[in-house]
């Protein structure tokens, strides 16, 4: 499979006046977004599909990018997630016996504009540097360096953003078997008995322990990961209250990963607060991560120029070793704003963040990387394992409780 070579130009202008000019791939328009950098080898496919890049310029440090295509079976939402997406060289050729499309015609198809053959190094070291900056990528030829840099210093930013409602699903639905199967609880407001919602799930899967996800934008292999271990899974939008979700009886509740700054999604934090106290095994990564400090009464904190990457060396002072994870975001818990019911287990060996905490008086922990290595190491896959076990602890008890 080969892909015709775009020729035109883009630019991509910088909010302190940083300019690069390159070529043009994907969609023919302008946009503006947050420019980050990612330091992953592979999985550029994962990386581009992960909502939690919603509203960012993604940058790949490694220089030879799509090579292997676009497949339908590694993506981790229904589309590109990203605002556009830079690069040191497209390849002209796709040799994956898996592709089905080149990456320039997949995100032409969804309207991600991309740009190559500029210094992605020196774009790296200038994000180091400064920090995260705004950007504005015209690849569309119509707009002028300074209409692009005006864009870049006047946009609004992420900062205080609600990105979770363009990302979170609008109604609850299974997932089964690697598919979404649509749901519907009976009554609204999620006032359902354990035997009616039992009736709704599908039959595959109907006697394991429940787990209720929250999607913040939440990544397929995520649902995965967690469906391996056993567990039947229901997925809810964002603005789930918590008696809704209680109401469906969850032996296990996960909090996902997703976009944005923690603080522009307090109705998150609020019904994750009155569930800390339920007894229920709860799981949280990335922005579940967040969110659940902040429900702990804690501050979150914007990064230089965030994490974004497979190879972010984290300490884990449970199991005494170190773990390579894979990281996306741009914001992190304040250690020093932590209640003192809340441990910090894991820490960031390059700047000493808080990277996962558990409770000590309830089943309750999370963590800030992605165990689901989707692209990364799988060295955190254990994290899943250890749910699931809290998970099959409290439906066990329930049906001792429900016996008796």
């Amino acid at each position: 499979m080969t892909g015709e070579r775009v020729t035109a130009t883009a630019i991509l202008v910088l909010q302190d006046g940083t300019i690069f000019t390159g070529e043009a791939f994907g969609a023919a328009t302008t946009v503006v977004g947050e420019v980050v950098f990612n330091t992953s080898l592979t999985g550029y496919q994962e990386v581009i599909t992960d909502p939690s890049y919603r509203g960012q310029m993604v940058c790949m440090t490694t220089p030879h990018i799509g090579n292997t295509g676009i497949n339908a079976e590694d993506i981790e939402s229904d589309r590109p997630q990203i605002a556009a997406f830079i690069v040191r060289e497209v390849s002209p050729v796709v040799s994956n016996w898996r592709a089905n499309e080149t990456l320039p015609a997949y995100l032409a198809r969804h309207g991600i504009p991309g740009i190559s053959n500029i210094d992605t190094r020196a774009l790296t070291r200038r994000l180091r540097e400064q920090g995260v900056l705004h950007g504005a990528l015209s690849n569309d030829g119509r707009h002028s360096v300074d209409d692009l840099l005006r864009m870049a210093r006047t946009w609004e930013g992420l900062d205080g953003r609600d990105l979770v409602r363009e990302v979170t699903c609008q109604s609850p639905y299974q997932w089964v078997d690697g598919t979404r199967v649509e749901w519907t609880p009976v009554a609204a407001g999620g006032q359902t008995d354990e035997t009616e919602a039992d009736r709704q799930t599908p039959a595959a899967g109907n006697d394991a322990p429940l787990v209720v996800a929250y999607d913040f934008g939440i990544k397929h292999n995520i649902l995965r990961r967690l469906t391996s271990h056993g567990l039947r899974v229901t997925v809810v939008p964002a603005g789930t209250s918590a008696a809704e979700v209680m109401a469906l009886h969850p032996d296990g509740i996960f909090l996902s990963n997703g976009p944005g700054d923690p603080a522009g999604v307090p109705y998150a934090a609020a019904a994750v607060r009155e569930l800390l106290d339920s007894h229920i095994p709860i799981f949280g990564i990335c922005l579940g991560h967040q969110i659940i400090g902040l429900a702990l009464g804690a501050r979150t904190y914007k990064l230089k120029f965030g994490h974004h990457g497979g190879n972010q060396p984290v300490s884990d002072v449970d199991a005494a070793n170190v773990q390579i994870t894979a990281q996306n975001h741009n914001y992190a818990v304040d250690a020093d704003t932590l209640p003192a019911r809340a441990l910090v287990t894991h820490r960031n060996l390059n700047d000493g963040t808080v990277e996962g905490m558990r409770l000590v008086d309830e089943p309750i922990f999370c963590v800030q990387y992605h165990p689901e290595a989707s692209p990364g190491p799988h060295d955190a896959d254990l994290l899943f394992a250890r749910f699931a076990a809290q998970v099959n602890t409290h439906a066990n008890a329930q049906r001792t409780h429900r016996v008796a």
